[in-house]
């Protein structure tokens, strides 16, 4: 079967499945999927100063970054609000920051106004560069990934399909959602800090120097819990469509939270991922727009 595309969204354009999303995600789980990832938006930092420079702007710690080795970030508004997420890796010259499109362009004003008199350059390298899910067994971060130049993408995805299965972002997604990866824009919202989605110690190092946001995170995490956590929900399968990304979650008819991510899992079926007031009991039955949902708490 051809391509099925993705018809909206950050993932407008994309590939969605190729009929047979069961095949997809059982070759993912094997370590025998890549995907094109290639609407993905690329921004390139180079410069001797840009280790340095990415470390103190973002949630990661940076300045030993090995070459090819990829990282999760994020960037933080001064209260601790979730501002970027993304993915990073160096390749001794340039690190190249990996996002989701629409991000891209205030991303770049943001470091731009930031450079100082630093050795640092910025640029939109999204015409240059394609992201591509390569071949292996999943990474805590969704990969592992591939960042190859947009001339050699035709050869690139000849190399990955002779040993591996392409898949779609159904298969993709089903996977990131029962590993309980949050994605911005879809488990987060203007009030979101990272310590309510399950990424301490991953994309936020806990053990480094301050960045804006950071005396949040560290206020948070200290004192105790966030009012909100990350959770995953299994979702009546009975009906056939999908809550739509951001449909408010109801435990006895009050608004408890809001719905993320929504997937078909081969082997778990309906899944979600969630944010919900943390005073919610872990043991109520939900209603997310009439259908009813378990809760697998992951923060």
């Amino acid at each position: 079967m051809s391509a099925v595309l993705v018809e909206d969204g950050p993932d407008k354009g994309a590939i969605w499945h190729f009929g047979e999303p069961v095949k997809e995600q059982r070759a993912i789980e094997a370590g025998k999927a890549w995907a094109d990832l290639s609407h993905l938006s690329v921004v390139a930092v180079s410069g001797e100063d840009r280790l340095k420079w990415l470390h103190d702007l973002t949630t990661q710690f940076l300045t030993d970054l090995e070459v090819g080795i990829w990282k999760s970030a994020m960037i933080l508004d001064p209260q601790g609000h979730v501002e970027y997420q993304f993915n990073l890796v160096d390749d001794g010259s340039t690190t190249f920051i990996t996002l989701d499109p629409g991000y891209a362009e205030t991303l770049i004003a943001y470091l731009t106004k930031m450079k100082f008199m630093l050795k640092v350059d910025v640029r939109d390298a999204t015409s240059e560069f394609a992201v591509l899910r390569a071949p292996g067994a999943a990474t805590d971060i969704g990969g592992p990934y591939a960042l190859v130049p947009r001339g050699e993408v035709a050869q690139m995805a000849q190399t990955f399909g002779a040993v591996a299965t392409q898949v779609g972002t159904w298969a993709l997604d089903a996977e990131r959602v029962a590993a309980g990866r949050p994605r911005i824009g879809f488990e987060t919202d203007h009030k979101s800090i990272p310590n309510e989605l399950g990424v301490l110690n991953g994309a936020v190092h806990m053990n480094k120097g301050c960045y804006r946001g950071q005396e949040t995170v560290a206020k948070i995490f200290n004192l105790g819990n966030p009012p909100r956590r990350l959770v995953m929900l299994h979702l009546d399968g009975s009906d056939v469509g999908f809550p739509a990304t951001g449909t408010k979650i109801e435990n006895d008819g009050v608004v408890v939270g809001f719905i993320g991510t929504v997937a078909r899992h081969h082997e778990l079926g309906t899944i979600a991922l969630a944010m919900i007031k943390r005073n919610t009991p872990t043991d109520a039955t939900l209603s997310v727009d009439g259908i009813a949902a378990s809760q697998q708490v992951i923060v």
